[in-house]
């Protein structure tokens, strides 16, 4: 079955920097575009950033210039390079894809920016 795995998250001050990993299993991973989602406490999930299977990329505007997503596909991997970390990034960052249209989720990791 189709098992999306995240890990890298913790706890960042204000300007720092963490990268966000999510490793794909139970999917041809090179065949399939991958994305980072977010949820903050009493907000809806939102996009943040997408990696096709051609390597292009898209980003939430909140994010762009400070935020890269790249993907190795020989680790089965896909990543989220976050810097210049601010107190609104604050959430739980969710991997997605959806091979043959059907939407998986990762279980999330936790990135807290505070003083």
């Amino acid at each position: 079955q189709v098992q999306l795995v995240e890990s890298g998250g913790g706890l960042v001050q204000p300007g720092g920097s963490l990268r966000l990993s999510c490793v794909a299993s139970g999917i041809i991973f090179r065949l399939n575009g991958m994305g980072w989602y977010r949820q903050a406490p009493g907000k809806e999930r939102e996009l943040v950033a997408t990696i096709t299977s051609g390597f292009s990329t898209m980003y939430a505007d909140s994010v762009k210039g400070r935020f890269t997503i790249s993907r190795d596909n020989y680790k089965n991997t896909v990543y989220l390079q976050m810097n210049t970390l601010k107190a609104e990034d604050t959430a739980v960052y969710y991997c997605y894809t959806k091979p043959g249209g059907k939407d998986y989720w990762g279980q999330g990791t936790q990135v807290t920016v505070s003083a």
